[in-house]
């Protein structure tokens, strides 16, 4: 079924798919304090690019944000946020697009519909990135994780739909932090400030970060912890659900 779409989507009139609208997909991997992104490699051009789709004529445009982030690691239910639309004209260069094509034997005419401008909406997604399998579209070579302090040059304006991707997703932790379902069921705050400092990128007062998150109102604190004998362990703390906030 997805080679079958993805053929679908290299025919040369864009049959069944809005044309001039695309979607780009910033898939960020967090696990063991590491932040990592899923990109795609293209062997024969040294290109990287997002995770991307097109939008089929009756499709939502989420279901099918959905849909490529589902071919793309092998989740599904994962939360996907809508952050922003690219549609300036200095985005528009079909080159890169010509060298992938060529690089899988595939050189397309010049009036193919993948060649002309598109505008493109952003997605993005934090998951536990052990949890995915990362699966390349038929141009692709590879799909993998990659440590975000290191990416590679990505084609056409993706690094800066990836910078605006982190800009929002770090504006929004405190809102979002419950549909990402990166924490076990129960955590210390030390687990929850770790992840807020691996997704921030910068270290954060303890006794500051707990007056924070504790004056969100989202989380429950569970019965006092021990173990070890005298020896206090950490309180553990839970989400509140939605119905309890």
């Amino acid at each position: 079924m997805r080679e079958h779409v993805i053929q679908e989507e290299i025919q040369p009139d864009g049959a069944g798919f809005l044309p001039g609208l695309a979607i780009d997909c910033v898939i960020f991997g967090f696990h063991d304090n590491q932040l990592k992104i899923l990109l795609l490699a293209y062997r024969n051009t040294d290109l990287f690019a997002l995770p991307g789709g097109f939008i089929r004529e009756k499709e939502d445009v989420n279901d099918a944000a959905k849909r490529t982030l589902a071919q793309r690691t092998g989740l599904h239910d994962i939360y996907l946020e809508q952050f922003y639309t690219f549609g300036n004209f200095a985005r528009y260069d079909p080159v890169p697009l010509q060298m992938i094509m060529a690089g899988k034997d595939l050189p397309p005419d010049d009036d193919h519909w993948l060649l002309r401008r598109f505008v493109t909406v952003g997605y993005y997604a934090l998951v536990d990135f052990t949890k995915a399998v990362p699966n390349p579209d038929l141009l692709a070579d590879d799909c993998s994780w990659y440590d975000l302090n290191y990416l590679p040059t990505l084609m056409l304006d993706h690094q800066t739909i990836v910078q605006k991707a982190l800009e929002t997703l770090r504006a929004d932790l405190d809102r979002k932090l419950i549909g990402f379902n990166l924490l076990p069921e129960t955590f210390t705050m030390n687990d929850l400030q770790s992840l807020y400092e691996t997704i921030l990128g910068e270290p954060l007062h303890r006794s500051s970060f707990q007056r924070r998150m504790l004056g969100l109102d989202i989380l429950e604190r569970l019965e006092k912890q021990y173990s070890g004998g005298a020896h206090k362990a950490p309180y553990l703390y839970r989400f509140k659900s939605e119905s309890e906030g």
